[in-house]
This record gives C-alpha cells, sequence and structure tokens, in this order.
C-alpha cells in the first residue's frame, strides 16, 4: 500500500517496517488477545498495516500482578514460534505495559517487571487515566539505574492532555512520550486527539504506536495514522515515531529528541511563525 500525505510528493512510498512498541497481543494475560487464534488475527493485521516488529506489552502490576516477567517471556516465544509456524513474518519482544507504582525500581532490580524488548533500558509506565501521579522522584531512581522511562499515552490522561507544559517538563527531565496511533483519528475523544495534535506541533511525541487489544476491537492499525502524521509533519518525522525511534529502543539505543523532530518539521517551523504572528 501507499502512504503519501496530503503534503508529500514522493512517488511510490511504502511504510513498511514499522514497530509497534506497545501491543496487548499476548493470549490470556490481560485484556488483550483471549487466545493464540486471537493472537495470530492481530498478527496478520499487523503485517497488513506495515509493521515488522511488535514488542508484546502485557499489563503488569495493579491488577495484573500475577503476570511475571518469566510468564510474559514464555508466552511470548510461544508466540514467535507459532509465528513462524504460521508463516506470518512478525517478529515479537518481551516487555510490559507497567502500572506506576512507587516500588518500580525496586521491582527492576528484583527482575519482577519487564523493560522493553527485555533489555534493561526502556521501561513503558501508564498513568491512572483519571489522574496524574507524582513522577520526580520515582523518575530520578529509575534514571538513576540508567533505565529510560517512556510514558504511554499521556494524551488519554484527563490532567496531562489539558497539560502540554507538564509534558514538556517531563520531556525535558528525559521521559520518552509515547502517543497511541487511534488518538490522532479521534479514537478516545476528541481531547485525546487534540492533546495528541498539540503533543505533535510542539515537538513533544518519541513513539507512536497501536496500543492493541484485540482483533476485533482497538485492532493493531497504524497505517491511517502513518497518513496523518505525513500531512502533518512530513515523511522523515512519521518514520521516525513511527520506524527510527521505536528500533532505537528495541535496540536499546538512544532515541531521537524532540528538538531534533522540531529542526525536520516544516509544519512546527510554521506554528512556530504563526504564534509569534497571533502574539
Amino acid at each position: 500500500f501507499l502512504c503519501r500525505g496530503k503534503r508529500e510528493r514522493r512517488p511510490q512510498l511504502t511504510c513498511n517496517g514499522l514497530i509497534d512498541l506497545h501491543c496487548h497481543i499476548l493470549p490470556g494475560l490481560d485484556d488483550g488477545a483471549a487466545d493464540w487464534e486471537e493472537s495470530l488475527q492481530m498478527a496478520r493485521l499487523a503485517i497488513a498495516e506495515g509493521i515488522s516488529a511488535i514488542v508484546a506489552t502485557p499489563h503488569q502490576l495493579g491488577a495484573f500482578d500475577h503476570n511475571s516477567a518469566a510468564l510474559i517471556r514464555s508466552r511470548c516465544a510461544e508466540l514467535q514460534a507459532l509465528l513462524v509456524q504460521q508463516q506470518i513474518p512478525l517478529e515479537v519482544r518481551p516487555g510490559a505495559d507497567i502500572r506506576i507504582e512507587p516500588d518500580i525500581p525496586e521491582r527492576l532490580r528484583n527482575g519482577e517487571v519487564l523493560t522493553l524488548a527485555d533489555l534493561g533500558r526502556y521501561v513503558l509506565l501508564e498513568l491512572p487515566h483519571e489522574s496524574s501521579f507524582p513522577l520526580g522522584k520515582l523518575l530520578q531512581r529509575l534514571q538513576a539505574q540508567e533505565v529510560v522511562p517512556v510514558l504511554s499515552h499521556p494524551e488519554r490522561n484527563l490532567e496531562l492532555s489539558r497539560k502540554p507544559d507538564a509534558v514538556r517538563r517531563l520531556v525535558e527531565a528525559g521521559v520518552v512520550i509515547q502517543v497511541t496511533a487511534g488518538s490522532f483519528l479521534g479514537a478516545f475523544g476528541p481531547i485525546a486527539q487534540a492533546a495528541a495534535e498539540q503533543f505533535l506541533a510542539r515537538g513533544l511525541i518519541h513513539v507512536v504506536a497501536t496500543d492493541a487489544h484485540g482483533a476485533r476491537r482497538r485492532r493493531p492499525l497504524i497505517r491511517r495514522a502513518f497518513e496523518h502524521l505525513v500531512s502533518r509533519v512530513g515523511w522523515d518525522v512519521a518514520m521516525l515515531l513511527c520506524r527510527d525511534n521505536p528500533q532505537a529502543i528495541i535496540r536499546g539505543e538512544a532515541v531521537a529528541s524532540p528538538s531534533e523532530l522540531e529542526e525536520s518539521s516544516q509544519f512546527f517551523f510554521g506554528f512556530l511563525r504563526w504564534k509569534r504572528l497571533a502574539g
């Protein structure tokens, strides 16, 4: 398929090789895939969307404290073997969507919770949807362990969605921001959609992921969001958010900073010029 935005004129460019950093594809562990068949259906959908690798991120802690690191690794290896058997060319890495709790640093040291791609460098943290959580001390403790926090879908958090300056402060403190693809398309309502657009305009997003939960609802779809990103900030930034930064994370490498996103985004500079004129 073609992924050409309204403002792009590049011929015959495809958006294959995307990497989904946040996906509940492992069966029977949380509110994601119910069984192996649904996991395979999700995998086929992901391939059709141009996704070549997924980090499987079942919920950990909170109501899902029973999901041990060993269980997730084992279930992920089973899925990868099944994908090979079914000739589905999708790579799956273990990870977790971790409910924010004060003792996460200790649980990381004890090996109780999983980092993204199980490399020990990036950890995906989930805020409560209704409220925020005082992150300052937790972030300092994680960084002291040389672990980089990745904050999942702040645009869907009722407090942060209305406070882009608070998100900017988190970014300046070293937090990686992951926004859900469906938020750009209104899948989580107008507030989350407006917040996602504002974060994008301000260069506050590092990663866009599906946060998929099934084959019939909240599916692993990213193509339309990718096309939207291309139309808003250009091909290079869209690839950075959907492929290059996620790839860096699953390799344990550094992601591109928001300032680098701003430099490559014509939309961002247009936004700044508009602000100066409007001010």
